[in-house]
Order: C-alpha cells, then sequence, then structure tokens
C-alpha cells in the first residue's frame, strides 16, 4: 500500500510562476504578428475610417476595436494596457493616434524585461 506522500501533484515550483507551454519560437511570431495586427489597426483608424466614419459612435470603428482587443488577446494573452486602449479609442479625436502600436509596446516589452531578469538570475 503506497503513502499519499509518495504521490505528488503535477504543479510549478512555488518559487517561481508557471510559464505557459509555448514551442520553441512561436512566441516570437505571435508577437510579431501582435505587432502586425496592431499597426494594421492603427494604419486603418489613421487613414481611412476619418473619412466615413462620425466619431465615437461609428461601429465599424467600434467593431474594429473590439476585434483587434480579442486578436491580440489571443495572440500575446491580457495585459492591462489593453483595457485603456480600448476606452481611449471610443473618444472621437484620441482614435487617430496610434494606441493599438503603444499598447503592444507596453505588453511585450514587460515580457522581454521578465525574460532579461530570468537570465540574469540563472547562475553561470
Amino acid at each position: 500500500m503506497e503513502s499519499a506522500q509518495a504521490i505528488t501533484p503535477l504543479a510549478p515550483p512555488h518559487d517561481r510562476p508557471a510559464d505557459p507551454p509555448v514551442a520553441d519560437g512561436s512566441q516570437g511570431r505571435r508577437i510579431r504578428a501582435a505587432w502586425m495586427v496592431a499597426g494594421a489597426a492603427d494604419l486603418l483608424q489613421v487613414v481611412f475610417f476619418p473619412m466615413f466614419s462620425e466619431g465615437w459612435l461609428s461601429p465599424l470603428n467600434d467593431c474594429l476595436d473590439v476585434a483587434v482587443a480579442l486578436v491580440l488577446t489571443k495572440l500575446i494573452g491580457f495585459h492591462w494596457s489593453f483595457l485603456p486602449t480600448l476606452v481611449v479609442e471610443l473618444l472621437p479625436v484620441v482614435e487617430a493616434a496610434p494606441t493599438w502600436t503603444a499598447s503592444v509596446f507596453l505588453a511585450t516589452r514587460a515580457g522581454r524585461l521578465k525574460g532579461e531578469a530570468k537570465q540574469a538570475a540563472k547562475p553561470a
């Protein structure tokens, strides 16, 4: 008869958070795809939407913003900067700023800093 102590749960160590399982290279592809989605959304909003939108009530513009937020969350995970970006995009004048690109910068920069800190913390 086995004791209950012999069975160990498949949990990550308590000294570090669990990283999501990512295949080699796919994280970089996801980050590049997020940059392309954010850049394309900002380009559309700056160049094309002012021609036929009526400001913050534009359903097409709002649909684009919600879709971009969902796609970015799917690609690189939820980040706090997506929430204020979505709210700011509803404002008529501010929507012309590249807020999605800035949001992806903040989201991916934080990941790079965490990766650099992990590399520095590893003993040689």
